[in-house]
């Protein structure tokens, strides 16, 4: 580099911008130009459409420069390069008129990119997302870090929507039909060193090299575009592409079941522009973005995505967070030991965990080890990262060791007088001010800290499992917790990779609560003669990743025989189960653990077992529609959700969505049940829950909240 661009702010304009500028374009003296990106008062870069005519002069400036032999993109930011567009500019859309306008812009302006007849190289480090990778598209080259900050991709269709600014046309013909669609489609994010080895970006780069790598290739002449034999296969023969387009659609619809709009856009967006030119596939991109915008599927995507972006800034309490300095786990079963992984190898603390007996303490280091051995393979991390982040979990059968501990979190069984006795002694051989929070998916957290002779330091922490992949954690703190516990197991929580939400310490919490009356309306439509799969089927339709017959057979049927009476007792008859669970436990069907429940298993494989009809006496005989079967079920859950707000489990309707689709699946596209009721409206699901309450019984009767809305066509969300 030269002496002007040693730095990475790269060289000193000789004009300085009367106003904080996004884009700030300087020239060295050795020909190259480097455009900075920097988003003044944001920490993350984000494209947005008041962009445009500060980003068209620059071109326009590039355009008539003849001494200029090579152009860095580069960011000024410390840690992210273009996180993706603004999407808080879409919610101004009208019409999707409006919204194709914006992808147009960027269309062109990144067409412009292209177009300059220099070099233009793209340096990125950090996020290169949505519209930051598009803009990276439309430079010639690009560079990568090897930094694990470092992520690419297009995630546009997690929102609902597709790549609008020439994304669906760029990426396929640089690195072929199969690799694009399988990017586009799901979303998913690569690190540098993946991106460099499936063509997306040229080189990847330690950080500190990055911008000087960047500078001697825009040196060099404009790449020539040469098909490889993979891109001429997919992308240029139209037999071959149709062999990948067919895969890439069936596959899909198996996964959506043509609940995401977004996806079947991408397939005809993508394989349109191949068949008739970039310029007929860039104009058919945008108008599909216009559309899927004003769609109610994005809308419901979106607003998880500015609900989930609020929650990041909610500590959960009015008090200042402890900091974590060590955490101890007590139990080494399932939970416990994805408890244990997840503090160390996210939240990047010391952990200790304590079980009765050694074969406990080896399963939890075991479960971590082969989590993180699955990187090593996958070459996520190094060798020595996977000894270092394992060299953070010890164990011990008793309680020495945990000088660093401030927070105990206990997972050992759903039993009140073992849970006691943790407390017990946690406070006799830990210091006063450890926080002890309990994994308890049913007992009440005030029955847990009776007795207890520091109260204010107890509090619930309810993960879901398998711990390391669900998102969701239920904060629960009862009458006496201290604000201080509750704002450090929120933070404690969030750096382990959970979002956290704040229920009040009632039976069932609030995702169980109403999870169960979906489960026993299911199992009621079972005992009725509707079969397992197409119970299954039909929620599979309604967008649950798993049918609830399947589930339950997943958690476990004896999970749910203990939790059910938990929910009976304190809640009302409502919560009353079908007599399924005990029938099915005297026969020893415990769902997928015990070999067999209402499937059976044979390793990977999975089929109903007939025998189920026999044991419940049940002669099955499809009599609902799909549809019917799961309006049915979800109608309690929403019902449910409803009161739980009423009576304050969850503080508010954005909770209640976060909750449902993070810890239970509620389907995304539909935004959760509080903006799914809003959709349906109040009125008309009052007048659903009385039909169904007219024929099935009391337990569909609507929720007075419910009620009070429809009278006055009240919504959840404004």
């Amino acid at each position: 580099m030269s002496e002007q661009t040693t730095n990475t702010s790269a060289p000193e304009s000789t004009e300085t911008p009367s106003t904080p500028s996004a884009f700030s374009l300087r020239y060295a003296d050795n020909g190259i130009a480097w455009l900075a990106i920097d988003v003044p008062g944001e920490s993350m870069n984000t494209l947005q459409a008041t962009f445009a005519d500060e980003i068209s002069e620059i071109l326009t400036e590039l355009e008539g420069k003849s001494d200029v032999k090579g152009l860095v993109l580069h960011s000024a930011k410390p840690d992210n390069f273009v996180a993706g567009a603004d999407v808080r500019m879409l919610d101004a859309c009208k019409t999707a008129e409006d919204a194709q306008a914006i992808a147009e812009q960027g269309q062109k302006l990144f067409s412009r990119l292209e177009a300059l007849p220099f070099h233009v190289v793209a340096a990125i480090h950090g996020p290169c997302l949505g519209g930051g990778l598009e803009l990276a598209l439309g430079c010639h080259s690009r560079v990568a870090t090897d930094d694990d900050k470092t992520r690419i991709g297009l995630p546009e269709v997690q929102l609902g929507l597709l790549p609008g600014s020439g994304g669906t046309q760029r990426l396929p013909r640089l690195i072929g039909v199969a690799g694009s669609l399988d990017m586009i489609l799901t979303g998913k994010q690569l690190r540098g060193k993946k991106a460099k080895k499936m063509g997306v970006v040229d080189d990847c780069v330690p950080h500190s090299v990055l911008l000087q790598v960047a500078e001697e290739l825009a040196l060099k002449s404009k790449p020539k575009r040469t098909n490889s034999w993979q891109s001429w296969a997919m992308g240029g023969n139209a037999l071959g592409r149709t062999v990948v387009f067919d895969q890439a659609a069936k596959k899909t619809r198996e996964k959506t079941r043509g609940n995401y709009p977004a996806t079947e856009a991408i397939l005809d967006t993508i394989k349109y522009g191949l068949d008739k030119g970039i310029e007929k596939g860039l104009a058919r991109e945008a108008k599909h973005f216009g559309q899927l915008v004003m769609s109610t599927e994005s809308a419901a995507l979106r607003s998880l995505f500015f609900a989930t972006t609020a929650m990041k800034k909610d500590t959960g309490a009015d008090a200042e967070p402890e900091k974590v300095t060590g955490v101890t786990v007590l139990g080494g079963g399932l939970m416990g030991a994805g408890i244990a992984n997840v503090s160390a190898t996210k939240a990047n603390v010391p952990v200790r965990v304590k079980d009765v007996s050694n074969d406990g303490l080896l399963n939890a280091m075991n479960y971590s080890y082969k989590l993180l051995e699955k990187k090593r393979k996958r070459r996520i991390i190094s060798k020595a990262q996977l000894q270092e982040q394992m060299a953070r979990i010890s164990g011990s059968t008793d309680y020495s060791g945990m000088s660093r501990t401030n927070v105990v979190i206990e997972a050992v069984f759903e039993d009140l007088e073992l849970k006691h006795k943790m407390v017990a002694e946690v406070e006799d051989a830990l210091g006063e001010n450890t926080i002890f929070a309990t994994n308890t998916s049913s007992l009440p957290i005030h029955q847990i800290a009776e007795g207890a002779a520091r109260p204010e330091n107890i509090v619930g922490l309810h993960y879901f499992s398998p711990v390391d992949k669900m998102p969701l954690v239920e904060v629960i703190p009862h009458a006496g917790t201290s604000e201080k516990a509750v704002a450090t197991v929120v933070k404690l929580a969030k750096k382990q990779g959970k979002t956290p939400i704040v229920v009040a310490d009632k039976a069932g919490f609030y995702v169980n609560r109403i999870l169960a009356p979906y489960m026993n309306e299911a199992a009621m439509t079972l005992l009725s003669g509707e079969t397992i799969e197409h119970i299954d089927n039909a929620l599979l339709d309604f967008g649950f990743p798993v049918g609830p017959v399947t589930l339950l057979d997943e958690v476990g049927i004896d999970i749910g025989a203990k939790i059910s009476p938990i929910l009976l007792n304190e809640l009302g008859e409502r919560f009353r189960a079908p007599d399924v669970f005990d029938v099915m436990l005297n026969d020893g069907r415990k769902g997928r653990k015990s070999g067999k429940g209402f499937y059976q298993y044979n390793g990977k494989k999975k089929e109903v077992d007939k025998r189920v009809y026999g044991l419940l006496g049940v002669e099955p005989k499809n009599q609902l529609n799909g549809h019917e079967l799961a309006q049915r079920c979800v109608l309690m859950m929403l019902n449910e959700a409803a009161q739980c707000l009423d009576e304050g489990v969850v503080k508010s309707a954005r909770d209640g969505d976060i909750g449902a689709v993070f810890g239970i699946g509620f389907p995304p596209f539909l935004g959760g049940p509080f903006r799914y009721m809003d959709q349906i409206g109040t009125k008309r699901l009052v007048e659903l829950l009385e039909q169904h309450h007219a024929k099935f019984g009391e337990r569909f009767a609507p929720c007075p909240l419910l009620k009070a809305m429809a009278a006055e066509e009240k919504r959840f969300f404004e």
